[in-house]
């Protein structure tokens, strides 16, 4: 059993499929990550890239209203090494990250999707699964990073359900909607921000129209999902700072452990 866990996940398929044949959607559903881990083959980090990459990671989760051009001043004055803005404005791009502040021209998207009001102004949740909120972060690796997505429950800041994927797709964020709304009922509220993961066809139809009303964060404004911003803050200072993780299976112990703990 010791050995099993200090595989990768690639590495359990192959030894779960030889010994008991389950599907590779079951085993995710087993190990908590999703199916894009197995299909992926991620090419290695280029290092400095990786370096520049959790350096952002630091100073966006510490100050989250900096944009490129003051987080490319900051490393440049930290490591005392010139950093292109253009090369932090396309790794932030990678990172799903965005500066909080406000924007001019909200309603005007470059591609069209369906974009829903915020509805949580001056709304305090009131009981379990009143106000649903999801977000995702990124988790960085030794030699490479994840994204984490997950859904917490406002009311009582608990952490309904999790996953981590290798690619910033739409498959592990469904998977995770759809593990939570299992486990814990339907929520009447559900909060996101507006990226692609959460204006997809895919991930609006998990939810019931007539029980479930979706709720989207103004663009830049990701302080309208504030107790998700902060459990991200928690988890990067309390646990994934403090670690470093060799591979997806060691960051999914060290999550798990973590969330555990939290709820």
């Amino acid at each position: 059993m010791k050995d099993e866990f200090n595989l990768k996940p690639r590495d359990l398929v192959v030894h779960i499929n030889s010994k008991d044949g389950l599907s590779i959607a079951k085993q995710a559903e087993l190990l908590g990550i999703s199916r894009g881990v197995f299909y992926y083959r991620p090419k290695e980090a280029d290092p400095f890239t990786l370096s520049v990459m959790n350096e952002i990671d630091l100073i966006y989760t510490k100050r989250p209203y900096y944009g490129s051009r003051k987080i490319a001043k900051e490393i440049s004055r930290k490591w005392e090494l010139p950093i292109n803005r253009k090369r932090v404005q396309r790794l932030m791009g990678i990172m799903g990250l965005e500066a909080i502040y406000p924007k001019p021209n909200l309603s005007r998207n470059d591609y069209y999707h369906a974009v829903y009001p915020y509805l949580l102004k001056g709304v305090k949740a009131q009981s379990p699964n009143h106000i649903w909120g999801t977000n995702i972060t990124y988790i960085r690796l030794e030699k490479g990073f994840l994204y984490l997505v997950a859904f917490m429950d406002w009311f009582s800041r608990f952490i309904l359900s999790w996953k981590l994927s290798t690619t910033l797709t739409i498959d592990f964020v469904i998977d995770a909607a759809k593990e939570a709304k299992e486990e814990f009922g339907t929520p009447d509220i559900t909060n996101s921000d507006q990226g692609v993961q959460f204006t997809s066809q895919d991930y609006l139809s998990v939810w019931d129209k007539e029980k479930t009303k979706i709720s989207m964060d103004s663009r830049g404004r990701a302080m309208d999902n504030i107790f998700t911003e902060r459990f991200w803050r928690s988890l990067k200072y309390e646990e994934v700072y403090l670690k470093n993780y060799a591979s997806v299976s060691e960051a999914y112990q060290g999550i798990s452990s973590y969330i555990k703990d939290y709820n």
